[in-house]
């Protein structure tokens, strides 16, 4: 029996029964779907995520407390750290040293008030990290120094506290009932409910530790942010950076680090392993759809096998052997599933495109792809769902007697 024949017939067993296969497909549908759109969106997370960390810039080196081994009473990093890690006869390849601090505060003026994440630093901050303002300054020297009461806010922070994101240059605005002057508003950036950077605070990180966070430690910081001189010269401003600050700890020899020392390279190594887990988890669950759909298909082929019974005899009894029965019900299974497969590959791309607008209206960096390599994965797994679930109602089909699928009834 010809391909070609075998396939007509089993499109015309297929629209013979069209609710039945039209409820037989949808949950291979639904699966490929499921699969298609979590993917892309996972891809788009991935992207979006990566491009976040990357915009900080490929030359910086974050230091933080605790070394990867056990360490006894480990020292805290403080504003020491920072001066040793400036001093360029020490460290020639590092070019510039921000310490950092991070917290929540409650912010408000009038009868506006709301808790956001407010961070201390040096004026060095804003060019490691990127932040850019669309009016006033950002913190200088002198503000650090004499631990002024000023702050820079995010416009989204401005729109909350004044109802407007300009011209707030000289307010003051009271942060833990202290008032501070605003002496700068950042450029949107855009972010969600869990990371806006529009609704944060900078302000100099030794008013902060004044007023803002209570320490054991004199001068202590949560972590420090050096920037190597290029992306060149990472390894020697790690190797010289790992050298001051033991020198500083006075560790000897023998001692393991109590700091860690990690690059952008491994940040983004880091979070790609961690997106990609979180895809391939997620997609797993969806495709466990497709496993139900797959069930769903040889439950219905069986009963066909039922129906078929006289069918399936008679042409026994004219000549055909079990490999031309047994192919005839693999091929309607295989096409149940790719025609599936088809309407799962639409589905999952409105799926994707629907996600996208909603991220885009809320302001969330997030924007789906649809990769290629997951639409081939998908119609090719839902085929092949298709085959192994329909091989043993196709094997039932093949084994049948002539005499008894003749008298069937």
């Amino acid at each position: 029996m010809s391909f070609l024949r075998v396939l007509k017939e089993s499109i015309a067993s297929i629209f013979s029964n069209r609710m039945r296969s039209f409820l037989t497909i949808l949950g291979i549908v639904i699966g490929v779907g499921a699969v298609i759109g979590i993917l892309s969106i996972g891809a788009g997370a991935s992207d979006s995520i990566l491009g976040q960390i990357e915009s900080i810039g490929t030359n910086t080196i974050y230091v933080m407390n605790g070394g990867q081994d056990e360490v006894t009473n480990p020292k805290s990093l403080t504003l020491t750290d920072v001066e040793a890690l400036s001093n360029r006869s020490r460290a020639p390849h590092i070019l510039r040293v921000t310490p950092v601090m991070m917290g929540q505060s409650s912010f408000s003026s009038g009868d506006a008030s709301l808790q956001t994440t407010v961070f201390g630093s040096y004026s060095e901050y804003a060019e490691v990290t990127g932040v850019e303002l669309d009016e006033g300054e950002y913190i200088s020297a002198s503000d650090v120094d004499t631990r002024d009461a000023v702050v820079v806010i995010g416009p989204d922070l401005a729109e909350e506290l004044f109802g407007r994101r300009s011209g707030v240059v000289g307010s003051v605005v009271r942060i833990n009932n202290f008032p501070y002057r605003v002496i700068g508003v950042t450029k949107a950036k855009g972010g969600n409910q869990f990371n806006n950077p529009d609704l944060q605070a900078y302000m100099p990180i030794t008013t902060m530790q004044l007023r803002v966070v209570r320490q054991t430690v004199p001068n202590s910081v949560q972590f420090i942010i050096v920037q190597a001189q290029d992306a060149q010269s990472i390894q020697l401003a790690i190797d010289e950076a790992q050298q001051v600050l033991r020198e500083t700890h006075r560790l000897t020899p023998r001692q393991p680090n109590d700091f860690t020392l990690t690059n952008q390279e491994d940040i983004l190594d880091i979070a790609n392993s961690i997106t990609s887990i979180l895809t391939i988890l997620l997609a797993g669950i969806a495709g466990i759809s497709l496993l139900v759909g797959g069930i769903g298909i040889m439950n219905i082929m069986l009963v066909t096998v039922t129906e078929r019974t006289n069918e399936i005899g008679l042409r026994k009894a004219l000549g055909a052997r079990k490999s031309d029965i047994m192919f005839q019900f693999l091929t309607e299974s295989a096409l149940l599933s790719l025609i599936g497969g088809i309407f799962g590959i639409a589905l999952g791309w409105v799926f994707a495109l629907i996600v996208g607008t909603i991220a885009r209206n809320t302001g969330t960096p997030l924007t789906p792809v649809v990769q290629i390599e997951a639409v081939l994965l998908a119609t090719l797994f839902s085929t092949l769902v298709g085959v192994f679930f329909g091989w043993y109602p196709a094997q039932q089909a093949a084994n049948l007697e002539p005499v008894d699928a003749l008298r069937y009834e």
